[in-house]
């Protein structure tokens, strides 16, 4: 598993290899453009204006959401990919942070139209999903949604497949969604699957 000094060794040329990945079509990456499309444009379509990025990396789709006018709140393990994003929205309130502990205070204390977390809780093991999540919800304003775009699945049979497909490109560290073991949890929860290998789950309050 990378720890904070992988991803900031990582950061600089993390966007080339998530489109190398999205262009072939492989996994872990199939349907990442597809992902941040949908996101993007449900976020602007609901008006929301308060967004908090969980994982937010470089800032590639937080970037688009200030530059219309989103208040964007962030929390990323990494101090690199911090100072990337920072550069492109100076006025984004961006946190360091592990997001597994939980989100830092400041983020606490804020409410969100919309909370989206891009290829970034797979860190957390399905129980601390669970918990995260409910957490999450506590965050949002009335009417306001949770949007994850991740390697996800409808069933753990479709996780099997790929796994198998991927092979030794399978990374064993990470744990992805699978809908059907999630939605017990949580009724208005949604599954769009967008890839072999990707989806975007969506939870409104």
């Amino acid at each position: 598993m990378l720890n904070n000094k992988g991803f900031d060794l990582w950061a600089d040329d993390y966007d080339k290899s998530v489109g190398l990945s999205d262009e072939d079509g492989t996994y872990p990456f199939a349907g990442y453009k597809t992902i941040l499309n949908a996101i993007y444009n449900r976020v602007l379509s609901t008006s929301s204006k308060t967004v908090l990025d969980i994982g937010f990396g470089t800032g590639t789709l937080t970037t688009k959401l200030y530059e219309h006018g989103c208040e964007v709140y962030g929390q990323d393990f990494s101090d690199r990919m911090i100072e990337l994003a920072q550069e492109k929205m100076p006025n984004a309130k961006l946190f360091q942070g592990d997001f597994s502990n939980g989100l830092v205070e400041p983020l606490l204390q804020q409410k969100y139209d919309a909370i989206i977390a891009t290829y970034s809780l797979h860190h957390l093991t399905d129980l601390q999903k669970i918990t995260f999540l409910k957490n999450l919800l506590l965050l949002l304003n009335e009417g306001g949604c949770i949007y994850i775009g991740d390697v996800a699945f409808e069933t753990r049979v479709e996780l099997q497949k790929c796994m198998a497909e991927a092979g030794d490109e399978w990374d064993d560290d990470e744990i992805y969604f699978v809908y059907d073991e999630l939605r017990a949890h949580f009724p208005t929860m949604k599954f769009e699957k967008m890839s072999n290998c990707a989806g975007l789950i969506s939870l409104q309050r």
